[in-house]
C-alpha cells in the first residue's frame, strides 16, 4: 500500500525545481528518454530512482517515460521511511498531481538501503526476458542464475559490494534469477533474498520481465545496465549458433617485456 503524505498547500515542489542538468528530477527523465529509445521502457514499463543523500527521486507509475517532465517525479526520506512501522507505507515529502508511486519503489529502496546504491534502474529489456527464457529450457537448478566469461564487455562491472576494481576479460559473471510475481512489489522479499545470496551481484534478472541493475552512482549503474544489455544480446545470439556462455580458454600471454 502506497500513498502521499504531501497537500497541495506544502507539496514540497523546490525538491525537483532545479536549473541543473544533473539535479535527479532533470536526470532521470533524460535518462528514461534515452531508455525509451533502446527499448527498455516501452508502454510505461521500467523506470530509474536516484539517491541523493537522504532523499530519493523515484520515476512514477503509468507515465510516458519518454515524455517524462520534472514535475512527475516522487520524492522520498530514506530516514522518515525507516521509521515507518508500515514498511509498504510509502512516505513521500514530495508527490506528483496526476500519477500513483511505482510498484517498483521497495525494490529500489532494497538497492539503496541494502548496497548504499546511489542509482537504481529497472529496464524491461527483451534481450533480458530471453535470457530468462533460455535458461528456463535448461531445467531445474540450471535456471537460476545467468553466468558469461571470456568476454571483453565483463570489464565493464564492478567486482562487488565494497569491493574496488571491476572484472577482467577471464572472469566470470554471474547475475541471479528470480521468478516473477503478478505484482511487482511483491518482487521484494526474492530480490532482497538473491542480493545476500549473491552478494557480489549488481544486479538481478527477473523471468519474463527485466532486469534491476544498480551502482555506486548514475554513471556506474548505466554503465553496467549498458553493458549487460549488451551481454544478454550476445548471449542471446551465441545460443543461436551453438555457443557456450562459460568456457576454459588459456589467457593469451605477452612474450615481449
Amino acid at each position: 500500500m502506497c500513498s502521499p503524505t504531501t497537500t497541495p498547500e506544502n507539496n514540497n515542489d523546490h525538491l525537483v525545481q532545479s536549473s541543473d542538468p544533473n539535479h535527479p528530477a532533470n536526470l532521470i527523465p533524460a535518462l528514461c528518454a534515452k531508455f525509451w529509445t533502446l527499448g527498455w521502457v516501452t508502454g510505461t514499463g521500467g523506470g530509474a530512482s536516484i539517491r541523493s543523500d537522504d532523499l530519493v527521486y523515484l520515476a512514477p507509475s503509468g507515465v510516458q517515460k519518454e515524455l517524462m517532465k520534472p514535475d512527475d517525479i516522487y520524492v522520498l526520506s530514506l530516514a522518515a521511511q525507516a521509521q515507518s512501522l508500515d514498511k509498504r507505507q510509502r512516505v513521500y515529502l514530495r508527490s506528483p498531481a496526476n500519477y500513483k508511486p511505482s510498484q517498483c519503489t521497495p525494490l529500489f529502496l532494497a538497492a539503496f538501503t541494502k548496497r548504499n546504491a546511489g542509482c537504481c534502474i529497472h529496464t524491461h529489456s527483451h534481450w533480458a526476458v530471453l535470457v530468462t527464457l533460455i535458461l528456463e529450457t535448461q531445467g531445474a537448478g540450471k535456471d537460476k542464475e545467468f553466468m558469461i566469461n571470456n568476454i571483453e564487455q565483463i570489464k565493464g562491472f564492478g567486482k562487488g559490494f565494497g569491493k574496488s576494481g571491476n572484472l577482467g576479460y577471464h572472469d566470470t559473471l554471474k547475475i541471479p534469477v528470480i521468478e516473477n510475481t503478478a505484482h511487482e512489489e511483491d518482487l521484494t522479499e526474492f530480490l532482497e533474498e538473491a542480493m545476500d545470496k549473491y552478494p557480489d551481484t549488481y544486479a538481478v534478472l527477473v523471468r519474463r520481465h527485466g532486469v534491476y541493475v544498480w551502482g555506486e552512482n548514475v554513471h556506474k549503474a548505466k554503465t553496467m545496465c549498458e553493458s549487460l544489455d549488451y551481454l544478454f544480446q550476445l548471449a542471446v545470439e551465441m545460443k543461436k549458433l551453438g555457443l557456450p556462455w562459460v568456457t576454459d580458454i588459456e589467457p593469451t600471454v605477452p612474450t615481449r617485456k
